[in-house]
């Protein structure tokens, strides 16, 4: 599960970096490559560009491996108003919302905050958060809805609480409990959900949804 995440201190902001939760996406190094620089050591220099720009790099971070606050200590990233489950064509999960992140029989979240990238093709080594491996494992999934959900809804007509509950199940799918959003790729909103049971094998024929074919495949992952 999620480390304890490193520190880049800024005058203004900190920045911090979480790589057990990186999905390498590269938002960062693509959007702000004086702050992010993966060839340098350190790879973070908050103080390269204004704070205005840091923020909106660092909110574009699907995993949430990266996140900042300013030096007062004070969080600044809000939730967006109605939580969200992206399914990235041929890739993984990517959640927006107030997210927590539980194993099956824990009550205290092991992972928080506003953005999550969760592993769908089975293959990553770092489960259940994405590491990229769906690029090189032959996972191809459209990333649609087999099934009429309830109709679409504008995310202003969303919930703002409680927080969207991710419940990890040994050897089996993601429970994810509370309103949220289906979205496909390109942001279009699929429909609206209050539960469900989502594959995290790879190996489901109803994907997104779980089937329970984990068993037949024998996968393992915490």
């Amino acid at each position: 599960m999620s480390s304890h995440p490193r520190e880049y201190k800024g005058l203004t902001l900190t920045v911090s970096f979480d790589g057990e939760r990186c999905s390498h996406a590269g938002e960062c190094v693509r959007g702000l490559p004086k702050v992010f620089d993966s060839t340098r050591s350190p790879w973070v220099n908050p103080d390269a560009a204004s704070a205005t720009a840091v923020m909106g790099v660092v909110e574009r971070c699907p995993s949430g491996a990266l996140q900042y606050r300013f030096g007062n200590g004070a969080k600044s990233e809000r939730p967006p108003r109605g939580a969200s489950v992206s399914l990235v064509p041929g890739g993984p999960l990517r959640l927006r919302g107030e997210l927590r992140l539980l194993l099956a029989d824990g009550a205290e979240a092991v992972a928080t905050g506003t953005r999550l990238a969760l592993c769908r093709c089975g293959q990553s080594a770092r489960k259940p958060f994405c590491d990229g491996a769906h690029a090189t494992s032959g996972f191809d999934d459209p990333g649609a809805l087999g099934l009429e959900l309830s109709p679409k809804a504008s995310p202003a007509a969303l919930p703002a609480a409680p927080a969207l509950e991710v419940r990890v199940r040994p050897d089996g799918p993601l429970k994810v409990a509370g309103e949220f959003q289906f979205l496909d790729g390109a942001g279009r909103v699929l429909g609206v959900s209050r539960e469900a049971a989502l594959c995290r094998c790879g190996a489901s024929r109803n994907k997104p949804f779980c089937d329970g074919r984990h068993r037949e495949a024998g996968f393992k992952a915490g």
